[in-house]
């Protein structure tokens, strides 16, 4: 059996769940999210807790067990604590800015790179423009977000430039060496 997808999932004080058929809705302080599920999956609430159970051991059947766990299990700790993301801006000249809720990069183009926070999403950037947050409830829209924030400018190998996931490690190169 699915060691992940065995785990009960205990719900935090002001989470609601409301089950109907495969689709699944959970409410919390933070907000709502709405998720359809793979029909086969039974999913049950008991004692304030969400169990998953499968019909077979099939393999399909064994794959989604676990990952239908893993999806409601971020469901519920996205409504209640929220998820965030951080990135990094290194480079001379380099920096973030907020104007209104719309990000602005400024990060070595000839025209600064302007981005819309999707709904249910908020940026924040620090005072010095250096680091920018991307928080949510949906860790999967966080996630993406960070992903395309990140691609504008990913960091290069030989000064590290760029925007980079907070802990990132990149991988230095040496560059040209001199005439000996």
């Amino acid at each position: 059996m699915s060691r992940i997808g065995r785990k009960p999932i205990p719900l935090a004080k002001g989470v609601n769940v409301e089950i109907n058929g495969s689709d699944v809705v959970v409410k919390g302080a933070k907000g709502t999210l709405t998720r359809s599920f793979h029909p086969d999956m039974t999913i049950e609430l008991e004692d304030n807790t969400l169990h998953v159970s499968r019909p077979s051991d099939s393999r399909q059947h064994r794959a989604l067990h676990g990952l239908t766990r893993a999806l409601l299990n971020n469901m519920v700790v996205g409504v209640s604590t929220g998820f965030t993301r951080r990135l990094s801006v290194e480079g001379v000249g380099y920096r973030a800015e907020m104007k209104g809720k719309t990000l602005v990069l400024h990060v070595g183009y000839s025209h600064p790179v302007v981005i819309e926070p999707p709904a249910n999403l908020a940026f924040e950037v620090d005072g010095r423009g250096k680091q920018v947050t991307i928080s949510g409830v949906d860790k999967e829209l966080v996630g993406e977000t960070a992903a395309q924030v990140r691609k504008v400018r990913p960091p290069e190998p030989y000064k590290g430039k760029g925007i980079a996931y907070e802990g990132e490690h990149i991988r230095r190169k040496a560059g040209k060496t001199g005439k000996v």
